[in-house]
Formats: structure tokens, C-alpha cells, sequence
């Protein structure tokens, strides 16, 4: 493939060199700013002339683009203003295909899957999320957190997230799922899930021990998807069969 990259920061250096050590063509960029990157740079998405674009960037430098008019088959993982960037997409997958994750490990998805299964045996449980992250992030709680959070609101009927506790006064209610993210030195990620009742816990748990995974999943993804039709697509539907 001839892959765009919106965004070179971390996790897109990273998967130009894992993208070229698979193969694949690196068409060029698109970065705010200066940018330190071996490879053509543009500033519209369809001009690069690439197979698919990937994007691990940030809102303000995506949606602009998206403004525009767009061909390239899109692989996005940019976290942040969720609401409003899913809703430009979906408008985009009418007449291309879009990939959206909000975190790109498959395994996340897996976690995802399994917290969906457990809301339907552990309604009695007090239910607390719990994300970590390194020092640099600046999005709290992560987009991963928001979607199991999603995950979790849809299943739990008159429930709501308690985003910090220290101002608290009164004992916890049923109807709350509390919410945390911790920052600090160089962790990848981890989400934990935990259900408590009294005198057993259940926790799920997902921890990223390297960036790789999630540019992995976004050429995994990206192969799927050039070879799809156009509509919007994440990990629930994108490798179905046809």
C-alpha cells in the first residue's frame, strides 16, 4: 500500500517504520509545524495520491482536513472531541470507506467484548474504571476509557460516570461508575475494569506494554480496509465476511 501519515509524532514514526519493514510505501505526511520527517509533506489528505491515510494525530489538526473534499480510504485514531469527530466521519463513509478506533489493539477490543458480557452477569456490582497512562498524554480520561465507559452506560440503565471523588461528602451511590486516570513516566497504557460487591472483586484488565500494538492494528486495519466499500467501519465490522 501507499500509505498517508496525518500526524508524525510517536506513534506515526512508528508506523512508517513498521509499515515499510512490512512492505508497504510511505506516500508522505501531513504535520502542524515543522516537521523532521523523510517523506513528502502535504496539506490535503486526497493530494499524496495514497491507498489509505492513517491518522494518529489530534482533532484540531484532522478535522480541518476533513472539510475538505476526501477520496483516500481513512484510518483514524485520533482521540479527543469524539462526539464531534464520529459525527463528521460518519458523513465522510457515505462516499468512502472509514475505520474509527478510539484505540487501535485489537485486544482492546477483546476487553471491550468481555466488559459487555459481564455487565449482563454483574448488575449488582459496583462498577469503577480505572486508566494509566505516561506523563505526556493530554487527554483525560483516554478515548479508550470513554468508549468502555459508552460501553458501560448503554448497559446499566440510569447510571452515570463520577469523574472525581475528592469532593465528595456522602457515601457512593449504586447508579455511579467512577472514573479515573492516573499520568505519570513512560506507561504505554492500561485500563482496568473493576466490579465489587462484597467480598469478591472482579477486574478485567488490558495492558499495552509497547506503542507497536497500536501500529500494528492500524496497518491491520488499513489492509482491510482498501479492499472495503464505502461505510463506516471499527472492530465490530470491519474483517466480517462479505
Amino acid at each position: 500500500m501507499k500509505i498517508l501519515l496525518i500526524g508524525y509524532g510517536t506513534m506515526n514514526k512508528i508506523t512508517a517504520r513498521l509499515a515499510e519493514e512490512a512492505g508497504h510505501e510511505i506516500a508522505g505526511i501531513i504535520a502542524s509545524g515543522e516537521s523532521d520527517a523523510p517523506y513528502p509533506a502535504f496539506d490535503s489528505i486526497d493530494a499524496a495520491g495514497a491507498d489509505v491515510a492513517i491518522d494518529f494525530s489530534h482533532p484540531d489538526l484532522l478535522l480541518p482536513l476533513l472539510e475538505d473534499q476526501v477520496n483516500t480510504p481513512l484510518v483514524i485514531a485520533t482521540t479527543g472531541r469524539k462526539e464531534e469527530l464520529v459525527a463528521v466521519l460518519k458523513e465522510k463513509s457515505e462516499s468512502l470507506p472509514v475505520f474509527f478506533s478510539a484505540n487501535m489493539s485489537y485486544g482492546v477490543h477483546v476487553m471491550n467484548t468481555l466488559l459487555k458480557k459481564a455487565l449482563t452477569m454483574l448488575d449488582d456490582f459496583d462498577l469503577e474504571m480505572v486508566e494509566r497512562h505516561h506523563n505526556r498524554k493530554v487527554d483525560a480520561p483516554s478515548g479508550t476509557l470513554v468508549k468502555l465507559l459508552d460501553t458501560a452506560l448503554d448497559h446499566r440503565e440510569g447510571s452515570y460516570p463520577v469523574y472525581d471523588r475528592s469532593s465528595m461528602n456522602d457515601k457512593r451511590k449504586k447508579e455511579e461508575i467512577g472514573v479515573s486516570a492516573i499520568r505519570g513516566g513512560s506507561i504505554v497504557g492500561t485500563h482496568d475494569v473493576i466490579f465489587a460487591k462484597d467480598d469478591e472483586v472482579i477486574e478485567i484488565r488490558h495492558q499495552a506494554q509497547s506503542k507497536e500494538i497500536f501500529a500494528n492494528g492500524a496497518l491491520k486495519a488499513a489492509t482491510a480496509l482498501v479492499d472495503r466499500p464505502d461505510g463506516f467501519y471499527d472492530y465490530n465490522n470491519l474483517f466480517e465476511e462479505r
